[in-house]
Order: structure tokens, then C-alpha cells, then sequence
């Protein structure tokens, strides 16, 4: 109620009796009341969220029936939910960690596992933690203190083809005169209280994700260097490092949509269906941007089904707590009609179709092997399209202003040619033919197809997103499936990094490895730092 603080049960303010800054700072609070109880609103909805998909992950864990798996498929699945379970109770974390706390009834003390040693064998690479001013801090004393020993913590790590321990040493010094200890802080872990550094954990996911290797695959290859890491617990340390990489790939997904022109694909991915021990069909939706960009990259959305809700959800914008704008500009596809809701004239006026020329090609490739009539005319059209390419190769290397210049010098002409030679031969083929199928295919999208002629930051083809979608293809020959949803928006993020680390000429290892080293202690802020186009290494500890 307007001029009203707190409960209905509040007296009632009347704003019009009150001085201006009165009323300014009674409004302002308002307005901040507001988004705080938005904000605890979105906060509360993702718990329960988060809760039931815990629920949900336990019954699979202990109540489903697996029987009807093979023993491939229940140990692939065994590492899903492990991975999962590590990703929500890490997502939870984060969401409490802003929640006042609530006194807890004592518990009786839980037998932590036994630990296994880590190899002696092992290279020990020290990092000694002391605090730069050993003085004693009580104003009245100020005398040194002394050294009482040290606590020592070891982490796993890798290099390529070599693993290593970091040991860090943290000092303890304390004052003898006035009983107080000072030691370094314990550095923040990407596995909260687990042996591996970013850098394994990043091994552990481009091993993954990069190479296509299964955790049940990984597990030996660990092994013939004498450590020891089974696949559940390489499973939690994925599951980890993909709920720490979550903010980077909003950010990522922000970066992709801030440019004006979009190439977009989606692919099938087989998902687990636990209940039934068979598999069904999911998707992966990629978007990236423009081929021409200076800065690339690229972003995953596994969604459970391949309908125009899913791009529309993605172009439309997001709610609180952070409110982006719908998505404008021209949208680079195969002709999908998914699309069609988020392309549509009259209701987006401001977003534009260009059509993939790859595509078209491909029908008339089809019929270069057919039938000797057939062939006469796919196999001139191929040639047209080989010139039409060419001249488009050529440009490259121009901004986007000169190549819309040169586009309209070299390209336009064959375009307009073969436009007309196009016509001529529709009128000798015959209807439903697959030639004249071809036909119809270029000249009903001709508007589309000829798009890029006039914007120089629009690609011919779509190429670029086919290219970033292959990973996922090679993927799913090695994984045999997707675990579950979580384990799928999991994938999405790590890959969609992992590509665009590529396309940027970085290493994918060594970036991951930096990022999960320094994404819990910076800034949220300043997360879009982290994003592969903008990333240099960090002054991050290699144990961190």
C-alpha cells in the first residue's frame, strides 16, 4: 500500500505531509524493500528446486530399480549421480551461505572415512603460508613471536602425463606473553575438504569433455601412475568443478547474447531414463557468435526436448534477479522451424532470419549421384555455389564494412545469376521431383539466403555453429548417454567454456585450470574477467 512500512498492522504515512527528503527516503526504502523480497523470493524457489532435485537424485540413488541395466550402464550411472549429488550440495551451499543462521540441535560426531595416503613416490612441490608482520597485534605488548610449528595440508595435482603434491605449510606463530596465535588462512578448495587442486580437477574435466573419456575410463590411466582415484570420486570432483563454473557460464551466455548476430544449431543427446534402464531422446541447443566477431564464443543449453520453447526461453530475456532485455538482431539457422516463434515478423519486428547457404547446397550435393537428369543440374548448381564460395573466401580477412563493400562487387553478380538460372531451370524440371525440391528449397528462402550480402557481420553459412556442435557428437559415441538432466546442464557448461576457450586460441586445461583456481575468491562483480576472451593468467597459487 502506497505510503505504508512493514505490516498491515503499521500506521499509515501520509507522504504528503511529510518534508521532500522525508518522503524521498521513505519511497527509496520502499523500492528496496521490494527487490530485497524478490530477491528472497528467487532465493527460496531455487532451494526448493535444488532440495527436490537432491530428493529426487537419493530415490534414484537407493530406491530405483536397475535391473533392467546393463552393468555399463549402471556404472555410468552410479558416476551420474555422484557427479549430480556433489554439483546440488554445492549449489546448496552457496545458496545458505547467505541465510541467517539457525541454532542446530548437537549431533553425535560422524566417523569421517579413512583417507588413503597419497603416494610417496610423489613429487612434493612446497608452498610456505607465513604471515607477512609476526609482531604480536595487542596494542600494549607488540613483542615477536615465536614459532610453535606448522599444520600441513597436501593436495593432488597434475601435469600432463606427470602428478605431483603441492604441500602447503601453514605456520603458527604465537605470543608467548599474550597467548595469542596467528596463522595464514587455509586457501579456498574447488572440492571443499578433497585432495585434488584445480589442476586435476581440470584435468579431470577435459578428460571428460575434451577427450571423451569416461570416468570409468580415466580410473585406470590414474592408475598406471600408482594413484589411486576411483570413478565415484572422480565423478564428485566433476560434479564440484561444474557447480563452481555456474556463474562463469551465466556470464558466458550474457557475452554471447550482447552480439547482434547469432549462429544456432541443436542435436539430439541420448538421456538416461532411470526408472526404465533405457534411454531417450534429449537436446543440446548451441548458440554462438557471428563468425566474423573479433571475439568468439560459444554457449550449451541441454534442454529435454527440441521445441521453439527452448530458443524462445533463451532470446526472451531473463527475470529477476538480474533482468536482461529480449535478445535483437539476425539469427543465422538451417531453416528449422523451431525457430519460427522467435523469428516471427510481427512479433519480434527487430530480429532478422539469414538462412545457412551450406544447407542449400547439400540438396543439390544429394542429387549430384542421382539420376543423369538429376545430375546434369545439381552438378552445375554445385558449381555455381563453388564459385559463389570462393569469392566469399576471399574476404575474410576484411572488417565488416569493406566486405559488405566487396560483397557487393564480387558476390552479388553470381548470386543475382544464379537466382536467375535458378528460375530458368525450375521451369524444365518436374514438380516433386528431387530436383526441383531443391530448387524451391533456395528460391522460397532466397530473401534469407542473401541476407549477409547486405551486413558484412553476417556469415554465408553456418558452418561456424555445425563445427561447435561435433564435440557433442564425438561425445556421446564414448559416454553412450547422458545421466540425467543436472548431468547434462553439467556438460553444457563445462563444454561451452572448454569450445569458446578454444576458438579463442587458448589451451583448455590451462584455462580451466587458472579459472577454478581463482573463481571462488573473486569478485562476482568482476566474474566477466574469467570469460576465455578476456582471460589472463592469474597471480592465483598453483595449489589454490
Amino acid at each position: 500500500m502506497p505510503g505504508m512500512l512493514g505490516n498491515d498492522a503499521a500506521p499509515q504515512i501520509d507522504m504528503a505531509q511529510l518534508p521532500p527528503q522525508a518522503a524521498a527516503l521513505i519511497t527509496r526504502l520502499q523500492r528496496q524493500v521490494q527487490v530485497q523480497a524478490r530477491e528472497i523470493a528467487w532465493r527460496d524457489a531455487k532451494l526448493e528446486k535444488v532440495n527436490f532435485e537432491l530428493a529426487r537424485l537419493k530415490r534414484w540413488k537407493y530406491g530405483a530399480k536397475t535391473e533392467a541395466m546393463t552393468a555399463e550402464q549402471r556404472a555410468l550411472f552410479q558416476d551420474t549421480l555422484a557427479e549430480d549429488e556433489a554439483s546440488l550440495q554445492a549449489q546448496l551451499a552457496a545458496l545458505q551461505a547467505g541465510l541467517p543462521e539457525v541454532p542446530k540441535t548437537p549431533k553425535a560426531p560422524r566417523a569421517k572415512p579413512r583417507r588413503q595416503a597419497l603416494p610417496e613416490h610423489l613429487e612434493r612441490v612446497e608452498h610456505r603460508h607465513e604471515p607477512e608482520d609476526t609482531t604480536c597485534p595487542t596494542p600494549e605488548c607488540g613483542q615477536p613471536m615465536q614459532r610453535i610449528g606448522e599444520d600441513v595440508s597436501e593436495k593432488l595435482d597434475i601435469v600432463p602425463a606427470k602428478f605431483f603434491v603441492h604441500r602447503h605449510i601453514y605456520g603458527k606463530w604465537a605470543c608467548r606473553c599474550c597467548q595469542v596465535l596467528r596463522q595464514e588462512p587455509a586457501e579456498p578448495d574447488v572440492v571443499d575438504g578433497g585432495i585434488p587442486a584445480a589442476g586435476l580437477v581440470a584435468h579431470t574435466l577435459i578428460s571428460r569433455f575434451v577427450d571423451h573419456l569416461p570416468y570409468y575410463r580415466q580410473e585406470p590411466i590414474n592408475a598406471r601412475s600408482g594413484v589411486h582415484t576411483p570413478r565415484s570420486t572422480l565423478a564428485t570432483w566433476g560434479g564440484a568443478g561444474g557447480a563452481a563454473l555456474e556463474p562463469l557460464h551465466e556470464a558466458q551466455r550474457r557475452f554471447v547474447l550482447g552480439c547482434r548476430v547469432l549462429h544456432a544449431d541443436e542435436t539430439p543427446v541420448p538421456m538416461l531414463d532411470p526408472g526404465s534402464g533405457k534411454t531417450k531422446k534429449a537436446y543440446v541447443w548451441a548458440w554462438a557468435r557471428s563468425h566474423h566477431d573479433a571475439h568468439p564464443g560459444v554457449v550449451y543449453e541441454f534442454c529435454l526436448g527440441r521445441g521453439s520453447q527452448y530458443p524462445v526461453a533463451f532470446l526472451g530475456g531473463k527475470g529477476p534477479p538480474t533482468h536482461e532485455p529480449p535478445w535483437h538482431g539476425t539469427l543465422i539457422t538451417d531453416q528449422y522451424a523451431g525457430y519460427n516463434a522467435v523469428l516471427d515478423p510481427k512479433m519480434h519486428p527487430q530480429r532478422r532470419s539469414a538462412v545457412c547457404a551450406a544447407h542449400a547446397r547439400r540438396y543439390f550435393e544429394e542429387l549430384s549421384h542421382g539420376q543423369q537428369a538429376a545430375s546434369q543440374v545439381a552438378t552445375e548448381a554445385l558449381q555455381r555455389w563453388a564459385r559463389i564460395y570462393h569469392a566469399e573466401g576471399s574476404l575474410a580477412e576484411l572488417d565488416d564494412a569493406r566486405r559488405c563493400q566487396a560483397r557487393q562487387q564480387l558476390t552479388r553478380p553470381l548470386w543475382d545469376e544464379f537466382a536467375v538460372w535458378l528460375k530458368l531451370q525450375r521451369t524444365r524440371v518436374l514438380d516433386g521431383s528431387k530436383i526441383a525440391q531443391a530448387i524451391d528449397y533456395s528460391l522460397n528462402a532466397w530473401p534469407a539466403l542473401t541476407l549477409h550480402l547486405d551486413d558484412g557481420a553476417v556469415a554465408m553459412d553456418n558452418n561456424l555453429i555445425e563445427r561447435q556442435i561435433k564435440p557433442w557428437k564425438l561425445g556421446a559415441k564414448n559416454w553412450l548417454f547422458v545421466g540425467s538432466e543436472l548431468a547434462g546442464r553439467r556438460a553444457a557448461v563445462v563444454m561451452g567454456l572448454v569450445q569458446s576457450a578454444k576458438l579463442n586460441g587458448l589451451d583448455p586445461w590451462a584455462y580451466l585450470r587458472d579459472v577454478l583456481a581463482r573463481i571462488h575468491s573473486h569478485p562476482s562483480h568482476r566474474i566477466d574477467e574469467l570469460l576465455p576472451h578476456r582471460w589472463q593468467a592469474g597471480s592465483a597459487r598453483a595449489g589454490a
